[in-house]
C-alpha cells in the first residue's frame, strides 16, 4: 500500500541540485529506485540521474520487483521506500543485503517510527532518511552509502539515540559484545558510533585510511554485522558514544 500522506510526495526542490562536471576519473555510482508511487520514482529519477555521477539504472515498483532489477543491472546503491504491497522496504532490504556482492541499502520515506528505523537497520540498510530532506543531502547520502559510510538524518539519528537509551537491558548486551573487541578495534567502533569517516578516525587515531579499513573489517567480523550503521547502533545502545 502506498504510504498514507506522502503519495506523490518527491523531495522537494529539485531545481536546486548541483549537476557539476563528473571528473573522468571518478567511478559512477549505480542507483536502483525501489518506490511504489510512479510520480515519486519519476521525480527521484529526475532529481538524482546525472547528479555528482549518480546513473539511476533501474527502478521497482515493490520489494518484489527488485531481485529481477538487481539480476539486470549491476547495482551499488539501492534508494528503498518502506510502505509498499506484497513485500515491504524491509524484508526487501534483507533480501538485497542478503545477495552475493549485495549492493549497500538507504531507506527514503516519510514514516519515521522507532519499530521501521531500527528494523531497516537491523535488515541491512546503510542508512535511512526523510523525503523531505533537501536534494543536496540525499545525493550526498547516495554518494556516500555507495563508499561505505553511514547515513542518518539528523532526525533520525537523534530518534535512535533515544530508543536505544530506552531499551532495557540493552546496555549490558552491547557492552558484553563489544568486549570481543581489541582496545584499538573498540577506539574504532566508537569513532564508528559518532558517524566518522575513515579519514576522520586516521586523523583521530594517528592511523592510516588502510588501517582503519582493517580495524573496520575486523570490527564487523567479530560482531557479526554487515555495515558501520549496526555497529553505530550497537555502541549507542552501549552508551559509548
Amino acid at each position: 500500500m502506498t504510504e498514507q500522506g506522502g503519495r506523490g510526495d518527491a523531495p522537494r526542490g529539485s531545481d536546486d541540485r548541483d549537476d557539476g562536471p563528473v571528473p573522468p576519473d571518478t567511478a559512477r555510482t549505480r542507483l536502483v529506485i525501489v518506490d511504489d508511487d510512479a510520480l515519486v520514482r519519476a521525480g527521484l529519477r529526475l532529481m538524482l540521474d546525472g547528479a555528482h555521477g549518480i546513473e539511476v539504472v533501474g527502478e521497482a515498483a515493490d520489494g518484489a520487483e527488485v531481485a529481477a532489477v538487481l539480476d539486470a543491472h549491476p547495482t551499488d546503491v539501492v534508494l528503498m521506500d518502506l510502505r509498499m504491497p506484497r513485500v515491504d522496504g524491509i524484508e526487501a532490504t534483507r533480501r538485497v543485503r542478503a545477495r552475493p556482492d549485495a549492493p549497500a541499502v538507504v531507506v527514503l520515506t516519510t514514516f519515521d517510527t522507532d519499530e521501521e528505523v531500527v528494523g531497516a537497520l537491523h535488515a541491512g540498510a546503510s542508512g535511512y532518511l526523510l523525503k523531505d530532506m533537501p536534494p543536496e543531502r540525499i545525493v550526498a547520502a547516495v554518494r556516500a552509502a555507495a563508499t561505505g559510510e553511514p547515513v542518518l538524518s539528523p532526525e533520525i539519528a537523534r530518534r535512535l539515540m533515544t530508543s536505544v537509551a530506552d531499551a532495557g537491558g540493552q546496555r549490558e548486551r552491547a557492552r558484553a559484545a563489544l568486549d570481543a573487541l581489541t582496545g584499538r578495534e573498540r577506539d574504532v567502533a566508537v569513532e564508528l558510533g559518532r558517524g566518522a569517516t575513515n579519514a576522520d578516525i586516521a586523523a583521530r587515531l594517528f592511523l592510516s585510511v588502510p588501517t582503519v579499513k582493517a580495524h573496520v573489517s575486523s570490527v564487523l567480523l567479530k560482531l557479526g554485522l554487515e555495515n558501520r550503521t549496526q555497529v553505530a547502533l550497537l555502541v549507542h545502545a552501549a552508551g559509548l558514544d
